[in-house]
């Protein structure tokens, strides 16, 4: 195998890079209504209103105009984090970059919530995830790979 790794490793972190990058994908689309409008089934939030007032709800140690530009910028970082991972193009930064990311949310939640919210929604679990896959030395079926591979 190719760089070390066996076929069972090539496949669970093809498994993990999907899953981390599909579910930052589809949290930052639901807040743009991607997956319908709010109330419609499997939709969180559906617009930005919806999302803004959860976000400002979480953030509520921060000021309304502080949480608003957090709330811009994690968006953008989830959706851009999402489709990284998801073509594993530049993964090992966009899984540190994931892993801050939700870090950063799972202690906001804390703060606000509990520490019962984070851990009843796994949010440490996808920061640990994101980190583990900043960690491994290869990505196979990534455009990472076909880049090294092209290399002299």
């Amino acid at each position: 195998m190719q760089h070390g790794m066996s076929k069972t490793h090539s496949l669970i972190q093809l498994y993990l890079r999907i899953a981390l990058g599909c579910g930052y994908l589809s949290a930052g689309l639901d807040r743009l209504g991607f997956w319908g409008k709010y109330g419609d089934k499997h939709v969180s939030w559906g617009d930005w209103g919806h999302f803004m007032k959860y976000a400002s709800d979480v953030m509520g140690f921060l000021p309304y105009t502080l949480a608003q530009i957090f709330a811009v910028a994690a968006t953008v970082c989830e959706i851009s984090f999402g489709i990284l991972l998801l073509v594993g193009k530049w993964t090992s930064w966009a899984a540190v970059g994931s892993g801050t990311l939700s870090l950063l949310f799972g202690l906001s939640m804390a703060i606000s919530h509990g520490i019962q919210d984070p851990l009843g929604y796994s949010v440490f679990v996808v920061s640990a995830s994101s980190f583990l896959l900043a960690s491994l030395p290869t990505y196979r079926w990534s455009l990472d790979e076909g880049y090294f591979r092209r290399r002299p």
